[in-house]
């Protein structure tokens, strides 16, 4: 899938408009390979397979600013990379994404009322986390400077800024593929759940700022309940939100949802 992800940006990345830099952190298979024969990247490669760790290295390597951090499985266009550096380059906001979109193209039932329930909750549309990619100005990033051993990075970025120094900003939307079943999504609810939590842990001893609570995302889901076919996208919500906390704590390991990767590969064959 990391083909899909760099072709769309090769031509900035030859022209000099952007640095694309590809870290691999702990890979086993191809993915170096694939990501070399793309015109225009620079590739590194870890041994560990940590994901602050290869964040951390990308910053090493690069030399411009701003800057994107984009999941190697997310479809994004050159135009809404150059469209989310001019906005940070504007110096009023510190960080900021291009919009998204959730693709649930064979995903089951289940999925999609879930993903539908979630596009109704204003929280996830403003946040840096959940979208795949997130950009930072320099003075941004010099708020919070290495990124920390956490999990959740995307949300550790959101809690340090303040809702205006973040933009969301309208150009062609990013695109998020979906887990295929509920229990793919299942999967990196839990990891995201964890993350959130060793953020929270991480910064328990700063000083408190206005944060959505799980009883806050709650009530905004059911009120915005207009019909049977939305009431149904709300229980599965909120059921999914009840679950990921389950045996909470008990894997350590980093979920990948397998399901959205062996679809596109059928697709692509």
């Amino acid at each position: 899938m990391i083909k899909r992800t760099l072709t769309p940006l090769s031509r900035a990345a030859v022209d000099g408009l952007i640095e694309l830099i590809v870290v691999c952190n702990g890979c086993t298979d191809d993915t170096a390979d694939v990501a070399r024969s793309v015109p225009g990247v620079q590739v590194i490669e870890l041994e560990q397979g940590s994901k602050p760790a290869a964040l951390n290295a990308g910053d090493e390597a690069a030399t411009l600013w701003p800057r994107l951090y984009l999941d190697a499985d997310i479809q994004i266009s050159d135009t809404a990379v150059l469209a989310v550096f001019d906005r940070l380059a504007q110096g009023d906001v510190l960080t900021a994404r291009p919009e998204c979109r959730y693709d649930v193209v064979g995903a089951g039932a289940l999925v999609r009322c879930y993903y539908r329930a979630r596009q109704r909750v204003p929280q996830h549309k403003q946040a840096m986390w959940g979208a795949g990619v997130y950009g930072l100005s320099a003075k941004g990033h010099q708020r919070f400077g290495a990124f920390p051993m956490l999990t959740g990075d995307d949300c550790f970025v959101d809690a340090q800024f303040a809702s205006h120094e973040k933009a969301v900003v309208a150009t062609i939307p990013s695109v998020v593929k979906t887990p295929a079943d509920a229990k793919s999504l299942l999967a990196i609810l839990r990891r995201s759940h964890r993350g959130t939590a060793e953020v929270s842990a991480y910064e328990k001893s700063q000083a408190p700022r206005p944060r959505s609570t799980g009883v806050d995302t709650a009530v905004t889901v059911v009120r915005a309940v207009r019909g049977p076919r939305s009431a149904v996208d709300a229980v599965v919500y909120l059921g999914m939100a009840l679950a990921k906390r389950s045996d909470f704590g008990e894997a350590q390991t980093w979920e990948r949802d397998e399901s959205s990767r062996s679809s596109a590969s059928s697709r692509q064959s």
